[in-house]
């Protein structure tokens, strides 16, 4: 059955009513057209300022490792402090607001953080570089993400005990921490690329914890094929890309992937409005639909794809990263993709 998801952001400033946030979630993709099946998401609500943004609110979860905000960004601190207590407190606010918004649900949830990567390559050491920098640091915030999803994913099911719980694993910067290209802090240089086999190894410990919590994982890498590889060889149960104009090296990655079992969510642009005849949602559901055919993949397992909305342009990363609109546009954007998954869900067995 083809589904509908969301990848957490949602607009809102300090002030906004997370439990309205997370009710408008969850009853909108409870409206699904028949036969399209809605995957709830804990809400995020980055507008409140910095603790509530991906980075922050995942640097959160990570237990002996403190963070603080700085004039650059989330880096690690010597003692926990008040940036971690804001974040803490945030996340802790949203949890207890899916509690009662989904009390009594049965069925998928998701739950994203940011992927290791994206967290060593986003927040800085104590006194130096990014994270990425040492080989040491890297392990450490590795480690303690793995154990700090261990106990998301516990504490959402002790919070929803009917939830089937899927952690996404959101790495947008995947692809450049594997190309070397990421600025060191003055600028002058470059970060060391990450060989492929290390990005596994990076990324395993964190999908094996999300499997030892009994929650499925999905990793999210923005528009890049290569870091289709190293998720699926991680053990991932799905990948998560952005789907564009035909590029055939990410079609035969999501091929090989396919064979090897991995999932499909597949984030979308906007539907280009038109003022006669509204949303353009039959060139979104092609964008899909047509590579699909084309590669080869099976007709029918187009009805197992995942459909998010993809992040508005110059949503970039960190603090606020991925909202921009209103939620009524957001609403739009799941509605719309329910349609759009309608007519994937007929492709599939004409």
């Amino acid at each position: 059955m083809t589904a509908v998801g969301g990848l957490g952001p949602w607009p809102g400033g300090e002030g906004t009513d997370v439990l309205e946030a997370q009710l408008t979630v969850l009853g909108d993709l409870a409206e699904l057209p028949t036969g399209v099946r809605g995957v709830p998401f804990l809400v995020q609500l980055p507008g409140r300022g910095p603790g509530a943004d991906a980075t922050g609110r995942t640097a959160a979860l990570l237990p002996g490792l403190p963070v603080e905000f700085g004039p650059h960004g989330w880096k690690l601190a010597d003692h926990p402090g008040g940036d971690l207590r804001r974040a803490q407190g945030y996340l802790r606010e949203d949890v207890e607001a899916l509690a009662i918004a989904a009390a009594g649900y049965a069925g998928p949830l998701a739950v994203t953080v940011t992927g290791p990567w994206t967290l060593a390559a986003d927040v800085y050491l104590a006194r130096g570089d990014r994270v990425l920098s040492d080989a040491g640091a890297v392990r450490e915030v590795v480690e303690a993400l793995a154990a700090g999803v261990a106990d998301h994913v516990a504490q959402v099911r002790r919070q929803v005990p009917g939830a089937d719980v899927v952690v996404h694993v959101d790495e947008p910067l995947l692809a450049q921490v594997g190309a070397g290209v990421l600025p060191t802090f003055s600028g002058y240089s470059r970060l060391r690329a990450v060989p492929g086999p290390d990005l596994v190894d990076g990324l395993r410990p964190v999908l094996d914890a999300a499997r030892a919590a009994s929650a499925t994982s999905v990793v999210h890498l923005g528009p890049a094929w290569v870091g289709v590889a190293p998720a699926v060889l991680a053990g991932a149960d799905a990948v998560g890309v952005t789907i564009g104009a035909w590029d055939e090296r990410l079609w035969e990655t999501l091929a090989r992937a396919s064979e090897r079992g991995a999932g499909l969510w597949a984030a979308l642009p906007p539907a280009r409005v038109s003022q006669c005849a509204g949303p353009a949602l039959g060139e979104l559901a092609d964008l899909v639909s047509v590579p699909w055919r084309r590669i080869g993949l099976p007709l029918p397992a187009l009805d197992a794809v995942t459909l998010l909305g993809a992040p508005r342009p110059g949503a970039g990363t960190g603090p606020g990263r991925g909202v921009v609109g209103t939620p009524d546009e957001h609403r739009a954007l799941l509605a719309n993709l329910g349609r759009v998954a309608e007519a994937l869900a007929e492709r599939a067995h004409a």
